[in-house]
């Protein structure tokens, strides 16, 4: 088996909202763009291992997301080295993600455990993880 991981789907109350801060982060990652012009409601960004992330605007959402409630907390990612996590971390705010425990940056997961954590506008968090 390649990738252990198929795809990955979340669902958002307004993808307008947060299109933009995901179609900043996720290349930068390593996953590329792959939106369908005629699914107006929906983007897609696929990785070389052949999983992909789904964002969609569906009219089945009955609720705003909230990582604090059963259910999906969070995404971890991984990032190739230090100096990228740095980059990103340095280009996060402007792009539509806050930082979490900037306090304690890069090691919020522990002394062993190098990462960035973020979330946007509609609490979508995501850990980007020094691999």
């Amino acid at each position: 088996m390649r990738n252990p991981v198929h795809h990955i789907e979340l669902w958002t109350h307004d993808l307008a909202e947060v299109e933009a801060s995901f179609d900043w982060l996720l290349p930068r990652l390593g996953w590329a763009a792959d939106h369908d012009p005629s699914w107006p409601q929906g983007r897609v960004w696929r990785h070389a291992s052949g999983a992909y992330v789904t964002l969609e605007e569906s009219p089945a959402v009955t609720a705003p997301h909230d990582r604090m409630r059963a259910g999906l907390n969070h995404l971890a990612l991984c990032v190739e080295d230090r100096p990228t996590l740095d980059a990103l971390r340095a280009g996060a705010a402007e792009n539509g993600w806050s930082e979490l425990f900037a306090d304690a940056y890069p090691h919020a997961g522990g002394p062993r455990h190098t990462a960035l954590f973020v979330d946007n506008v509609q609490g979508f968090e995501l850990e980007i993880v020094v691999a």
